[in-house]
């Protein structure tokens, strides 16, 4: 009896976070061992489903670095990266769209859809979701730098009831063109900025931003994610996560986090309890970063 007390307690708990997060668009960056893993996957999906019950509106952006470069390295196609970017010749473009848009967006559709979710996948090429151009002057090949997001496109989906899954394609305004590789960081920053989502969320293969002793780093702003990027501390493939976490709650979203997608139900901890999880990044001067507003 004392056992289930418990869960009712803990529902309780978890009353104003859902009331403060109802109708509101989360925006979820869905990458490493939680996209990898068959029971994680299994458990992203059940916590997707609850919060579109809820009346929360996910959208999902993923990334899929992993499959990409085992498949690069089969077919023997070269692959290097700089501050966390890939460079991507044309060869590689084709094999990362054959990734992204088709093998993993699909999959993670039809995960979700099997779980009782209205989701769809879609592209940054359909409807030119997501214009790009090349990176640094095309220093990175067909890696794309976004010019803009069709915000009105991904909100009418989710007016419509969907889940919107994106895979971060960009399109080109030159016919023909194969498209530019997006860093899935980068996309979800710019999409949670074009349709004005209440937070975004990075699910990683880290418990969250960690200094030179490896302790999680439990807040963050713009003035301490540079300093920590110019003495060594924030490094690598974490760059671009955390620049967009900054750009995100400078531009309009109210706070970004990194957390840890190989624990179960992560996305929830962070959600729907007071402690939450990972990393948290805020704006100083954003009247909401109060005790009483703290999970806003």
């Amino acid at each position: 009896m004392q056992n289930k007390h418990q869960k009712v307690q803990t529902l309780l708990d978890a009353i104003p976070y859902i009331k403060k997060f109802f109708g509101k668009v989360i925006v979820i960056k869905y990458g490493g061992s939680a996209q990898t893993s068959p029971d994680l996957k299994e458990k992203f999906a059940q916590d997707i489903v609850f919060l579109s019950l809820l009346g929360i509106k996910p959208v999902i952006v993923h990334g899929g670095g992993a499959r990409i470069t085992e498949l690069l390295t089969k077919l023997e196609i070269p692959s290097h990266f700089v501050d966390g970017h890939r460079v991507t010749c044309e060869e590689s473009m084709r094999v990362v769209e054959m990734v992204l848009s088709g093998e993993i967006n699909k999959n993670i559709t039809s995960l979700l859809t099997h779980h009782g979710a209205k989701a769809i996948g879609i592209s940054g090429k359909d409807s030119a979701m997501i214009n790009a151009v090349p990176k640094d002057g095309g220093k990175f090949g067909y890696t794309g730098e976004i010019t803009k997001v069709n915000g009105e496109m991904i909100n009418n989906l989710i007016k419509e009831g969907f889940i919107p899954v994106i895979a971060p394609i960009g399109d080109s305004a030159e016919p023909n063109h194969p498209g530019f590789n997006i860093n899935a960081d980068v996309a979800a920053c710019e999409i949670a900025m074009a349709i004005k989502a209440q937070k975004i969320l990075f699910l990683t293969d880290t418990i969250g931003v960690l200094d030179k002793d490896k302790n999680l780093i439990e807040s963050l702003d713009k003035e301490t994610v540079e300093a920590y990027k110019n003495d060594g501390t924030i490094a690598g493939g974490m760059i671009p996560k955390v620049d967009s976490c900054i750009e995100a709650v400078h531009n309009g979203v109210n706070k970004a986090h990194i957390i840890d997608g190989r624990v179960e139900h992560s996305i929830l901890l962070e959600l729907f309890t007071s402690e939450g999880i990972g990393t948290q990044f805020i704006r100083k001067d954003n009247p909401n970063n109060g005790i009483d507003l703290e999970k806003l």
